[in-house]
C-alpha cells in the first residue's frame, strides 16, 4: 500500500472515530433529563349557576423530560384543570395533583406550587339595575344643565349574588357637558364596577340632557337717603 493511501486511510478512520463520537454524545445528550419551573395557566370547570369570585391565574408547575423535550417546551403547553363539584356558596379548597394536568406525553411532573389552591364560588343571578347619569366639565358661560333622562332607566344585569344584592344601580359613561348650550341627547355605554357583574341588555342607553340658561339675578335695590 502506498504511503498516499495510507494515509488518506488514516484520516478517514480517524473522521469516521470522531463522527462516532459526536454520534454517541449528542444520543446520551438527547437522552439525559433535566427538569423546568413553568408558569401554568389555571382553568375552572364550574357548576352551570355558580361564578368564581377570586379565581387563581396561575400556579408553578415543575417538570422533568428529556433536554429535547425541555428545550421545546413553553408555557403554553402546560395547563392545570380544576373540576368544582361544590354547588354551595363559599370558599373551597381544591387539592393540584396529576390528574389535573394537562402537558404533553414525555414530560413528568416533579411539582405543583402551591399544591392547594383555595377559591371562593357564588351563584349568578340576574337582576335589573337603575342606570345613573354622571357628568364631566361645565356648560357654556350663562347655562346650566338639569336633571338627565335615560332612555331606558334600566338594564337587564348578570353576575355573582352576593355583589348584585348591593349594586344600587349602574352608571353610564360620563356626559361632556364642556361648552354646551342647547339641550341634547347621546348614546352612552354602561359601566360595570367588576368584571364579574355583566350587562347582558341593554349595553348602551340614550341619555337626554336640558340645557337652559341660567336666570338673570335680580336687580339690587337702592335704599334712598332721608332728607335731613
Amino acid at each position: 500500500m502506498s504511503e498516499a493511501a495510507r494515509t488518506w486511510g488514516l484520516r478517514l478512520l480517524a473522521l469516521a472515530i470522531a463522527v462516532g463520537v459526536w454520534a454517541n454524545v449528542s444520543l446520551e445528550e438527547r437522552e439525559a433529563t433535566t427538569e423546568k419551573l413553568i408558569e401554568a395557566s389555571v382553568s375552572y370547570n364550574r357548576p352551570r349557576g355558580f361564578l368564581v369570585l377570586d379565581p387563581v391565574q396561575s400556579v408553578l408547575v415543575r417538570v422533568r423530560g428529556s433536554r429535547k423535550a425541555i428545550r421545546s417546551l413553553n408555557p403554553y403547553m402546560v395547563d392545570v384543570q380544576v373540576e368544582i363539584t361544590r354547588t354551595e356558596p363559599g370558599t373551597i379548597s381544591l387539592p393540584l395533583g396529576p390528574d389535573n394536568l394537562l402537558m404533553p406525553d414525555e414530560l413528568e411532573l416533579v411539582s405543583i406550587e402551591p399544591n392547594v389552591i383555595q377559591v371562593e364560588i357564588d351563584r349568578e343571578i340576574t337582576q335589573r339595575v337603575l342606570v345613573e347619569p354622571r357628568y364631566s366639565g361645565q356648560p357654556a358661560v350663562g347655562f346650566e344643565h338639569g336633571e338627565a333622562e335615560v332612555f331606558p332607566n334600566q338594564v337587564l344585569v348578570t353576575g355573582p349574588a352576593s355583589m348584585l344584592e348591593k349594586l344600587a344601580n349602574l352608571r353610564a359613561q360620563p356626559i361632556a357637558l364642556d361648552g354646551r348650550s342647547e339641550t341634547f341627547e347621546e348614546t352612552l355605554g354602561i359601566v360595570a364596577p367588576n368584571p364579574l357583574i355583566q350587562v347582558v341588555q341593554p349595553s348602551k342607553v340614550t341619555v337626554r340632557v336640558p340645557i337652559t340658561a341660567k336666570p338673570e339675578p335680580p336687580p339690587k335695590s337702592r335704599s334712598k337717603k332721608r332728607a335731613s
